[in-house]
């Protein structure tokens, strides 16, 4: 059995704010820490039937850049919730509010 590791260096300024957030990861191709100004994790907690999440975000990161990760996670959602529930109805559902999204929020030209 493989083992795959991926790991977050965050640097936080007095107020414990992220600075910076490096990432890296076994399997990813790329050697060494990459930057990033964002991560948003969930990770479902099977004995407590519940989601836990990790959200961070850099202070040097615009309104606009937030705007096109949260469009970019709802589409990947979407394929997602597809491919892992063959739940095609719900899944165009999450997509069709995925682009209502990008176009209230002018991700979507």
């Amino acid at each position: 059995m493989k083992n795959s590791e991926i790991k977050f260096n965050i640097t936080l300024d007095d107020n414990r704010m992220p600075e910076t957030i490096k990432w890296q990861a076994d399997d990813s191709g790329i050697v060494g820490e990459k930057d990033c100004s964002s991560v948003m994790i969930s990770i479902w907690d099977p004995k407590d039937s519940c989601t836990l999440r990790i959200d961070l975000w850099t202070k040097k990161m615009m309104v606009e850049e937030m705007q096109h990760l949260y469009y970019e996670t709802l589409r990947s959602m979407a394929d997602t919730y597809r491919r892992s529930t063959n739940d095609e109805k719900a899944a165009e559902e999450i997509a069709a509010f995925a682009q209502r999204f990008g176009k209230m929020t002018g991700v979507l030209k």
